[in-house]
């Protein structure tokens, strides 16, 4: 068992925590990261999977993604396009798939006019709401107790049209069916990328990834950090107490280390703050509103084939679908290699069906899924996995959680609000790149700048 005593003790080693713990070495606290898994990351793990190199986890750079920019820039970490030439595919409510090109679905006119309109009308809540306190703004409750499916569903009776524009949020980001979250939370999704247009465009949100893969981010802080982070080492309690000078004495304790500190960063979902035992107890408003947050759930698919066969009949593996198993795949070949990746998901409902099925009997039901796309050479790939967050220990789920119906306005303006030394700090509650490794950054360099703060004014205080 390790004995260590540190200015900061932060549980957590992915993007936040780390990026935390990097701001705060280098203003001259000390700092501990204790990390349950057996790698740093997070919900980013870059790994190889029968030769091939997937990105298990969180992998893509969009334009406006300036925190994780910068910070791969600072790292030597380099970037590249996601393959998009050629044509895209779309298969209606009747199975019929057909081939498009540009940003808007081949649907009838009236469909289009429909999904233009609804658009317009996120587009329009997302600019006047804005990312950072849309709690606090006037439409804030009308919107939080209303399901996202029902709202969409008062604007238009479009069915096909609704089905598209949910898609863009319920399976594309939160991952959960659009009749458990609000409108608020999707408005709330739609502002932190800086409209809902963004997220209707993958030439925007799946614009780059990183050459080698996105946990290299972690991998190289961590490296900077050396034995500051300790791996294996689950945190099981927090005490603390005041030391009658305006601070905090903490000690928390985890598998391997026992570390003395004067605060603590929780860098991790708030599905797992529970799994930590507080002395004393974390306040009621904490525990109520950590009882109404959770992650969604989805399957990420990769299947590798010897050449990206979609690209010689002039796809670009683009493929989208409400109404199919697989409701979304792209192009995932990785840097410089000859052979063609595919990415596909299966999210929330959908997912919990082909769960139910034997291993063997859901891939060949989420393959028939792409093959429907993007014909039979789909259905045998040389590599295939499947990423299950859901059932990982120290995640439960993907991508990153959300409030349930009604949460986010009752609860959202004290989701970052620290209980005495402790902080939070993950891209589960970040404004700008909500639910992505910029968020995490951006939270990350946020919470350690307001602990600089506060050390700063307890020593001034002394």
């Amino acid at each position: 068992m390790l004995h260590l005593e540190r200015d900061v003790v932060i549980v957590g080693a992915g993007p936040s925590g780390l990026t935390a713990a990097r701001q705060l070495t280098k203003a001259g606290l000390s700092v501990a990261v204790l990390e349950a898994r057996d790698r740093v990351g997070g919900r980013t793990w870059t790994d190889s999977v029968d030769g091939a190199m997937l990105e298990i986890g969180g992998q893509w750079v969009s334009p406006d993604q300036t925190a994780l920019m910068g910070l791969l820039e600072q790292l030597g970490l380099g970037m590249y396009s996601r393959y998009r030439a050629g044509e895209s595919l779309y298969q209606g409510p009747d199975g019929r798939t057909t081939r498009y090109t540009g940003d808007t679905f081949p649907v009838g006119e009236d469909t289009r006019r429909e999904m233009d309109r609804l658009v317009s009308i996120l587009d329009e809540l997302a600019a006047e709401i804005g990312p950072t306190e849309p709690w606090a703004h006037p439409k804030a409750r009308e919107l939080d107790t209303i399901s996202f499916h029902h709202w969409l569903r008062q604007q238009s009776a479009d069915e096909e049209a609704c089905k598209n524009i949910g898609l863009f949020i319920a399976g594309g980001m939160l991952t959960k069916p659009a009749h458990s979250f609000s409108a608020l939370q999707a408005v709330l999704m739609a502002a932190s990328a800086g409209s809902f247009t963004h997220l209707t465009d993958e030439d925007f949100i799946l614009d780059k990834r990183v050459i080698g893969g996105m946990q290299q981010v972690s991998l190289k802080m961590a490296a900077e950090l050396g034995d500051a982070v300790v791996l294996n080492s689950p945190v099981r309690t927090i005490n603390w107490e005041e030391d009658g000078d305006g601070g905090h004495r903490v000690v928390a304790v985890s598998d391997r280390a026992t570390v003395a500190a004067r605060f603590v960063i929780m860098a991790v979902p708030p599905n797992l703050y529970s799994r930590v035992s507080f002395n004393p107890p974390l306040p009621r408003r904490q525990h109520q509103m950590h009882q109404h947050q959770s992650l969604g759930l989805v399957i990420k698919v990769h299947a590798v084939y010897d050449t990206p066969f979609w690209r010689e009949e002039g796809l670009s593996g683009t493929c989208f679908g409400a109404d199919a198993l697989v409701q979304e795949v792209y192009d995932n070949t990785n840097y410089g290699d000859t052979r063609g990746t595919l990415v596909g998901f299966v999210s929330d409902e959908k997912a919990d069906g082909v769960f139910e099925l034997s291993a063997e009997d859901r891939k060949r039901a989420i393959l028939e899924s792409i093959a429907g796309f993007l014909g039979d050479k789909a259905l045998t790939p040389e590599v295939y996995y499947e990423s299950d967050w859901g059932s990982e220990e120290w995640t439960r789920g993907a991508y990153a959680s959300s409030y349930d119906l009604g949460g986010l306005h009752r609860y959202g303006k004290d989701q970052n609000t620290p209980v005495g030394p402790i902080y939070w700090s993950s891209s589960d509650l970040a404004a700008e790149g909500y639910q992505h490794v910029d968020g995490a950054i951006r939270m990350g360099q946020a919470t350690a700048a307001r602990i600089i703060a506060a050390d700063v004014a307890l020593r001034a205080a002394v």
